[in-house]
């Protein structure tokens, strides 16, 4: 397991948490928090803030950066996708999901609560790893005031950045499915690689194709390809240099589904942060309280990029590799 995902120190939260759960438009039941601002200025919430997991991570890894954000006159929404965490069954075997549904069904509802609950607050959204490309998945993207992503990608495994490929093929295209057709789901906990995944989303990481919505049944497709294209929120993308997932031509790729939104890269050194590296996970890690979590405040409150000028950038589609999610036209495929 990376080591980010080990259990850091333990802080006590003024902000109050409630637990909180809402239905999904096929019926599935999904459980998460909610982080209510405190004593937030003029007595009222600044916005609602929606944080999306990364695969295979527990909702409960967020909690101290949406008790951060709480503490600072923001509702933040933590939730976990079905299947794990506290919104998985007894057993994932024979529980059915496939990983366009964390988008299209989980994030989509966990918006949809957030939007109602205070429909008179801004309403932005913070995506990890799949997170901060799953939000393109959803009809809700159209509330969106504002997108922060932070490694956001969908694991195509020509994307992953050198010298970690032949590793990352062998683990997650190789073993992954091997070890899901076998069980029934991925027993990712007891390989302390990351949290157990239901059978359909382990099989459609495996695949690892270029154009995600080819995972999708072909009547699904058009619908998914037209939710990203009605984004247009602002995203600010943001990855370490580090990163071994979120490479830049990962990132481009993310981005390419998402055209009509304005959009601004940034790639993060480790060495301005005081550390040699921060990797996939480190950014949501307590240790970057006093420092990328008081930049992301200047994003979620007033939509400005706190790192102009001080980190590697690339605007727009323009800098970053020329990356289509279906390079030269060409269907999805697998390893």
């Amino acid at each position: 397991m990376d080591p980010a995902l080990e259990p850091g120190r333990k802080r006590t939260s003024t902000s109050p948490v409630t637990p909180i759960q809402f239905t999904c438009s096929d019926g599935q039941v999904l459980h998460g928090n909610l982080f209510e601002a405190n004593d937030p200025p003029a007595g009222t919430p600044k916005a609602m803030v929606v944080i999306a997991c990364a695969t295979g991570v527990r909702a409960s890894y967020y909690r101290r950066y949406a008790a951060f954000l709480a503490g600072h006159g923001l509702n933040a929404v933590t939730f976990d996708y079905r299947g794990i965490g506290a919104s998985a069954p007894e057993s994932l075997r024979g529980f059915r999901a496939r990983w366009h549904d964390w988008g299209q069904l989980d994030i989509e509802a966990a918006l949809a609560w957030a939007r109602e609950r205070h429909a008179d607050l801004p309403l932005h959204f913070v995506g990890h790893s799949f997170g901060g490309f799953g939000v393109g998945l959803t009809a809700e993207s159209r509330h969106l005031t504002r997108i922060l992503t932070v490694g956001a990608q969908h694991a195509h495994w020509r994307d992953y950045a050198k010298g970690h490929r032949t590793r990352f093929v062998a683990r997650w295209h190789v073993a992954m499915p091997l070890l899901t057709l076998g069980r029934g789901f991925f027993p990712g906990k007891t390989r302390r690689w990351l949290e157990d995944l239901p059978r359909g989303v382990a099989l459609d990481w495996a695949r690892g194709r270029k154009d995600f919505t080819m995972n999708a049944p072909p009547s699904q497709r058009e619908q998914m390809r037209a939710a990203q294209r009605r984004l247009r929120a602002p995203i600010l993308a943001v990855a370490p240099t580090d990163d071994p997932f979120a490479s830049p031509r990962a990132v481009a790729r993310s981005l390419a589904y998402t055209p009509n939104a304005p959009m601004t890269v940034r790639f993060l050194e480790p060495h301005t942060y005081g550390k040699i590296g921060i990797g996939h996970f480190g950014l949501f890690h307590e240790r970057h309280r006093d420092d990328f979590w008081r930049q992301t405040l200047a994003w979620l409150e007033h939509g400005v990029d706190p790192w102009d000028g001080g980190a590697r950038p690339v605007e727009g589609n323009t800098s970053v590799p020329a990356v289509s999610p279906v390079p030269d036209g060409a269907p999805g495929g697998g390893v």
